[in-house]
């Protein structure tokens, strides 16, 4: 490729993001002002170094978000709004730790056993709303938004009234300990432990990577994402690739909260933590739903929710404005990204046009 292109190219793709930087820290700061927040102690504690146990929250928290997002992701690629993967991932989480809790299987197989099933569970509550799309023309969005109410029913129901009784409230049954993994201390001794399932995220994020832009399948659903019409006089099956794709996205919801449980939570109840879904999505959409991309918005995401936690007792500023700050960033980038695509394709036609009228 010609340097200058290349070049080109590269500009143009961190332009988007520095812009939507500049303006959702501009907009930030009005919200400050607005607020008799100080502007310069918020953007302090936000832009401090964290300590050992903070970055260690951090590479804990981005792992959880950056599997939401992937599995929204593969949805989006396909022009499908999987707006379901919190129920997904709670329905998937609460069957994990149940299996995980019974000990079917010694040791490290139990854990293996719970996660093709947290998988299964996910990939098949996904399922049902691209069935429902294929068959009887349901919009997914419809079909999820319905189906999350129906997995946090189910499963308040169940852990109501099968759980374990503790403290206030209830539980599945712990796991064993030989299905429990210890971390890594990263970040010195006293900074609490990486989750070894970490590596969750990372071997489903090279997985995805290799499946989108590596396969047969993955051509199939950006082809069908760009332009549905053309994919289907190429010889793709739609229908199937929207089931397919329900699927895929649903087990990876289903493995979410997965690190987190078998690496100290040992147990649906308490310790569960909800919204994760909602968050994926909009960081997928924060990285343009490509892995890379996913990975930078899951660390900025966990960043902003760790250095949230001082605000209060530091700088008296309430730690909603970096929930303001959060959402502001991903509606700026995803203007800015449109506006840089529009300005970019204006300037290849003039660029165009000249060429014609030199020859």
């Amino acid at each position: 490729m010609n340097p200058a292109v290349l070049v080109r190219k590269l500009g143009l793709a961190l332009l988007a993001p520095l812009i939507a930087v500049v303006a959702a820290m501009i907009v930030t700061s009005g919200v400050l002002v607005v607020a008799g927040a100080s502007i310069g102690d918020f953007w302090s504690v936000i832009f401090s170094a964290p300590s050992g146990r903070n970055w260690t929250n951090i590479v804990n928290q981005s792992s959880m978000i950056f599997l939401a997002a992937l599995a929204a992701s593969i949805g989006f690629r396909m022009n499908l709004f999987n707006i379901g993967i919190e129920g997904q991932y709670t329905l998937a989480s609460y069957t994990a730790a149940l299996v995980a809790g019974l000990a079917l299987f010694p040791g490290k197989l139990n854990v293996l056993a719970a996660l093709l099933i947290a998988m299964g569970v996910g990939g098949v509550w996904a399922g049902i709303a691209g069935i429902l799309k294929v068959t009887r023309g349901v919009s997914e969005v419809i079909s999820t938004i319905m189906l999350n109410a129906i997995a946090g029913g189910i499963v308040g129901y169940l852990i109501s009234n099968y759980g374990e009784q503790f403290g206030q409230g209830r539980r599945t049954t712990p796991i064993p300990e030989g299905s429990s993994f210890d971390g890594w201390a990263l970040f010195g001794d006293n900074s609490g432990e990486v989750w070894s399932l970490v590596l969750l995220a990372v071997l489903a994020g090279v997985g995805v990577s290799f499946l989108i832009n590596r396969t047969r399948f993955g051509f199939d659903l950006r082809a069908t994402g760009l332009n549905e019409d053309a994919a289907v006089a190429s010889g793709v099956n739609v229908k199937k690739m929207v089931v397919v794709s329900m699927l895929l996205s649903g087990g990876i919801a289903g493995l979410i909260w997965m690190p987190a449980l078998f690496n100290g939570a040992d147990y649906y109840g308490p310790p569960f933590q909800r919204l994760l879904g909602f968050t994926g999505i909009a960081v997928a959409l924060l990285g343009r739903n490509r892995p890379i991309g996913i990975f930078f918005g899951a660390v900025l995401f966990a960043w902003l929710s760790e250095q949230a936690n001082p605000l209060s007792l530091i700088a008296d500023i309430s730690p909603s404005v970096v929930q303001i700050t959060q959402g502001v960033v991903v509606l700026t980038v995803v203007i800015a990204y449109e506006v840089v695509r529009r300005w970019s394709a204006s300037a290849e036609q003039r660029s165009l046009r000249n060429a014609e009228a030199s020859t």
